[in-house]
């Protein structure tokens, strides 16, 4: 039936603002709004080491990872997206990583996605984090992304456009098959990425017209920072994420808190031990 999806709901009680914004800015490319955070990682690099006196294995990447997928389980307007002048909440909680197998010019790139039902802590998340990239950064792994992505290749290059914009237009009508929405990247609820690893700073990284993402976070190098904090200006050892969203899916107030919230687990990422519960979203 017109408005319904195989991966999400759409929202009846949303304010009137919200129901018009989605016919107002039809694309996201329309409705990014940027935002980029200095994060003071010493209290993140305390916890890693003593974890790792206890013989746990953690990342600064980990840590973010799980902030993220927690803040998305407990704040679920950030799980939205906006469709064909509609918008849905998804029914589950995916993330998106871009891989590099080997760190060359030259090294094959992949990209994976990781479900979660929003109620993992941070070892929980940490470890299915680990596997799923271990296996993917295996030089005869080609996973189902890898596999569609060189079927459609493969084709002509007027062949190649025409079944993209099919696919596009599927997307639109909620006709896209749910083994295609699987392997597609761009059906997720964030994107992540570590261009620290890189060693470059954070970027600002568009979110897709194509899909239904709805946030982009992009993690920089380590490097030393002034920072506003406890009515004091300190110079601290940070990281900068760089976030693109889709202002079309909640309020500023409502990112501005949700950011807020990131930040306290990233004081103290011992909160993030503990198992969140899922919050579901309005009707």
């Amino acid at each position: 039936m017109f408005g319904h999806r195989s991966d999400g709901r759409e929202l009846k009680t949303a304010p009137a603002e919200f129901k018009l914004m989605p016919s107002l800015m039809e694309e996201r490319s329309d409705s990014q709004v940027f935002f980029k955070q200095d994060i003071p990682i010493t209290p993140i690099e305390e916890y890693i080491n003593q974890k790792a006196e206890q013989g746990v294995k953690i990342s600064i990447m980990n840590i973010i990872f799980a902030a993220v997928v927690r803040l998305i389980a407990e704040r679920p307007a950030l799980n939205r997206f906006c469709i064909n002048g509609r918008t849905y909440a998804r029914h589950d909680i995916s993330t998106s990583i871009s891989i590099k197998k080997n760190l060359t010019e030259t090294g094959e790139e992949t990209t994976v996605k990781v479900h979660f039902n929003g109620t993992e802590n941070l070892f929980e998340v940490t470890n299915k984090i680990q596997e799923i990239i271990a296996e993917n950064k295996k030089q005869e792994v080609e996973n189902g992304t890898d596999k569609t992505a060189d079927f459609i290749a493969k084709m002509p290059t007027g062949l190649v456009k025409f079944v993209v914009k099919r696919l596009k237009k599927m997307d639109k009508r909620g006709h896209l098959p749910k083994s295609i929405i699987e392997v597609s990247p761009f059906h997720t609820s964030a994107f992540i990425t570590n261009v620290g690893s890189l060693g470059i700073d954070a970027i600002y990284h568009h979110i897709y017209n194509f899909g239904t993402t709805s946030l982009f976070f992009a993690m920089g190098k380590k490097k030393k920072s002034y920072v506003y904090e406890d009515d004091e200006i300190k110079e601290e050892k940070t990281i900068t994420v760089a976030f693109v969203g889709d202002e079309r899916i909640c309020d500023g107030y409502y990112y501005a808190s949700a950011f807020r919230q990131m930040q306290k687990y990233l004081k103290k990422p011992e909160l993030l031990e503990e198992n969140p519960i899922r919050k579901e979203d309005i009707k």
